[in-house]
């Protein structure tokens, strides 16, 4: 085989996969988009119509998809941040040490990652109730109201929100944990001889050795929580009146539950270009960084 073909023999099937997979299903949905393809029309190609931009028009006069572009931010803007800095901060307490119990402490905080959310909903669901639920009967016994967490317009969404953080940390935490591994001990060892502490080691040598493990997990997680799905889908169906109805619920609803395939194709390429400026924009910031 002779050099030049070599590598694009060995990355041809991951291409040929991203293609099928990846680029084939955003093309579709964008034309299925300009159709007004429902459910009956799938099985009579003829009754499917060529309608343009109308699917558009109609969706950005649609007062519930605002409101769930708008959940989605409100997700993001409480789950990103949380997510990051409790997942950064996990992975430097448990770096810190060797020992088999804190080895066996990063296998449990692994453990949300790879357990069914229907399962996971099944117990949160069992902690938010409103009247046997462990969190109201912690606020009882300090002499607080019980709250609403899963019916209250405003509740639920931080609600919502814990569920995702709580269960998002895991595989964060490990993917710090390994860029941890590559900080050379020989900058820590001799900030210790000048006499540092370990705060500031961690804040002047650990942290900016993080970058890239930092803006990888960053596009990640916006990208995760853009996407939002199966907590609110799972917990809360996206009540109470829509409060918790993130942009993806929104196009499930309307695709399947409405059979609006068309409408749903549209709302997902929407869903895609804000997907696509949001990270054009942290590449950007990023290659800036490195030249800087």
């Amino acid at each position: 085989m002779k050099p030049r073909i070599a590598p694009y023999v060995f990355i041809g099937p991951a291409t040929l996969l991203l293609l099928a997979f990846g680029v084939l299903p955003i093309l579709v949905a964008g034309l299925v988009s300009l159709t007004d393809m429902n459910l009956g029309g799938l099985g009579d190609w003829s009754r499917i119509e060529f309608i343009g931009v109308d699917n558009y028009v109609e969706l950005f006069a649609d007062g519930a998809f605002w409101q769930a572009m708008a959940n989605t931010g409100i997700f993001a803007l409480i789950g990103v941040p949380s997510v990051i800095a409790l997942s950064l901060a996990v992975a430097l307490l448990l770096n810190r040490s060797g020992s088999a119990f804190f080895r066996a402490l990063r296998s449990f905080y692994f453990v949300p990652a790879i357990t069914a959310i229907v399962a996971i909903s099944l117990v949160w669901g069992y902690l938010y109730n409103t009247q046997f639920g462990l969190f109201n009967y912690l606020l009882s016994i300090v002499g607080l109201p019980p709250v609403s967490w899963l019916s209250d317009p405003v509740a639920v969404k931080f609600s919502v929100a814990l569920v995702a953080v709580w269960r998002g940390t895991g595989l964060n935490i490990i993917i710090f944990l390994a860029a941890l591994q590559g900080v050379p001990r020989e900058y820590l060892e001799a900030a210790s001889l000048d006499g540092a502490s370990g705060f500031r080691k961690t804040v002047s040598i650990v942290i900016p050795l993080l970058r890239f493990a930092i803006f990888f997990v960053t596009i990640t997680t916006i990208i995760a929580w853009l996407q939002f799905f199966d907590e609110p889908f799972v917990l809360t169906k996206g009540g109470p009146i829509g409060a918790s109805t993130s942009i993806s619920l929104f196009l499930y609803q309307e695709g399947f539950s409405a059979s609006q395939f068309g409408y749903a194709s549209a709302g997902s390429v929407v869903l895609f270009v804000v997907i696509a400026a949001v990270t054009l924009v942290q590449l950007r910031a990023r290659r800036a960084d490195v030249d800087y």
